[in-house]
């Protein structure tokens, strides 16, 4: 399996993030929640690029100890070649080196191969949030990671 660089994405790098979530999701996020999130601090993207084209991205906080993955798209193109699985790979990587406890997640109980994905990366479900998903009241299922060490802050 090919390794793709990820990269840091930056404001410039919207309208592309918004058009790959155009072709992945049925409720998307506009253009300002991306540009206000990015601006404010409030997350991270990164983005693998082919060809100059992004096919895939994850969008994270983390604050206080605790990092979110927000949002994972892989063009419909490209799935199956473990982008996501990378992406995911790099991000709590990242978060584990700032100190993070733990990470969070929702995914979509139809959503079986991103369950597939964070199974293989040790998190548990924890919760259910019934019928959280507003195009089709789908409940959203929760999940948590526990990072070894519990970024207990040693270093």
């Amino acid at each position: 399996m090919q390794t793709r660089n990820c990269v840091l994405l930056a404001e410039g790098d919207v309208a592309d993030v918004m058009e790959l979530e155009r072709l992945c999701f049925r409720t998307r996020w506009t253009r300002e929640q991306f540009l206000l999130g990015l601006e404010r601090g409030a997350f991270r993207i990164l983005g693998i690029r082919e060809g100059g084209a992004l096919v895939a991205y994850l969008a994270f906080s983390h604050i206080a100890r605790e990092m979110e993955v927000m949002n994972i798209a892989t063009h419909p193109g490209h799935r199956r070649k473990g982008l996501a699985r990378q992406l995911l790979a790099r991000a709590l990587d990242t978060c584990r080196k700032e100190k993070a406890q733990q990470c969070f997640l929702e995914v979509r109980r139809s959503n079986t191969p991103a369950i597939d994905l964070y199974g293989k990366f040790g998190f548990i479900q924890v919760g259910v949030r019934k019928k959280y998903y507003p195009d089709n009241n789908e409940d959203a299922l929760l999940y948590r990671l526990d990072f070894p060490g519990g970024g207990d802050g040693a270093q």
